[in-house]
């Protein structure tokens, strides 16, 4: 990492508006005409006077449904797109002005697309970045020695990236985004596609190389991963901030959604019990939903200790996914 000037943020937005322009046309053949000679526009707001502060070393987890924002934000970040109003600042520089600057502090990695040539080696992807961008010898031996140890690419080095699974690519293009030293990481959908272990590994190295210092905003539709990654999340709804602090006030905010797993024995009688909402039953499996503000936990261990063929209880918090879920169908 650069050195950056003391207080300095890592990103700062303010007041930020992005507006598109869309074309309508009916499809029908009797309206051609029409649209050609009269199309109709209408305005678009990607964004609408969103404001965002993060700080060096932070990893901000950034979600909302689909079209709430979170890729034309990236975008306006990176310097891909230009706000129609508003200030941004990513490490003291303006996007917009100095794009080329920028793209030498930060890595912005898209989950669907690679970097990677796709008939050569991985090495001879990584030679390549160093040699466009003017990557000083020794910043690209220490980085790629770096990469290479805490991705596990040393036997991947000399294969085609076309015969690589979706996990070791993921690992690849994490690697060469890393062999600039960037000090701050754009990543979306990084764990796309993984299987178990390959997103276990993508998920640690992701918070290894934060504890180091580089800052990372991720996002996700999978808020599990990012409630592993992040300690601060912020939910976009319709360009707009609708939540921005901790996966714990995302949940307390829910009114402390909670769910009890009670495990049966074969004619087991549940009778209905208070504060307590059945969501599912299976081969002996009841899933209950409750409010732990509402309804005891000792309450909740006494009614089950009065049935008879109850085996195993176990108690946990709602998933998040469930808490964002019902956000995003309180915003619709």
């Amino acid at each position: 990492m650069q050195n950056l000037p003391a207080g300095l943020p890592a990103l700062v937005l303010e007041n930020v508006t992005k507006t598109y322009s869309q074309w309508q046309r009916s499809g029908k053949l009797r309206d051609i005409g029409r649209d050609l000679l009269h199309p109709q526009k209408r305005e678009v707001k990607a964004l609408d006077g969103l404001s965002l502060r993060v700080e060096r070393g932070e990893c901000l987890a950034y979600a909302g449904a689909n079209g709430a924002g979170k890729s034309t934000t990236i975008k306006i970040l990176s310097g891909i797109l230009r706000p129609t109003e508003g200030r941004v600042s990513v490490l003291g520089m303006d996007p917009a002005k100095g794009r080329i600057a920028l793209m030498r502090r930060i890595g912005v990695l898209f989950g669907q697309r690679t970097e990677l040539w796709w008939d050569h080696p991985i090495q001879t992807s990584f030679e390549w970045k160093k040699r466009v961008w003017e990557i000083p010898e020794e910043t690209y031996r220490k980085q790629l020695a770096l990469v290479t140890g805490l991705l596990d690419l040393g036997e991947l080095l000399n294969t085609f990236a076309r015969e690589l699974s979706l996990g070791q690519r993921m690992r690849a293009d994490l690697g060469m985004l890393l062999l600039h030293n960037p000090d701050v990481l754009f990543l979306d959908e990084p764990t796309l596609g993984l299987d178990v272990l390959a997103k276990r590994d993508m998920i640690a190295f992701l918070r290894r190389i934060n504890a180091e210092g580089i800052t990372l905003i991720v996002t996700s539709h999978d808020m599990d991963d990012l409630e592993e990654i992040a300690r601060r999340i912020v939910l976009l709804d319709h360009g707009k901030i609708a939540f921005d602090g901790s996966f714990e006030a995302l949940r307390e905010a829910q009114g402390s959604a909670c769910r009890v797993r009670v495990t049966a024995a074969p004619g087991a009688v549940f009778p209905r019990m208070e504060g307590l909402a059945l969501i599912s039953e299976e081969g002996g499996i009841h899933e209950y939903a409750f409010d732990r503000t509402q309804t005891g936990i000792r309450d909740i261990l006494r009614l089950l200790s009065e049935i008879e063929g109850v085996e195993d209880v176990e108690l946990r918090r709602a998933p998040i996914e469930e808490v964002v879920a019902h956000l995003y169908r309180s915003w619709k």
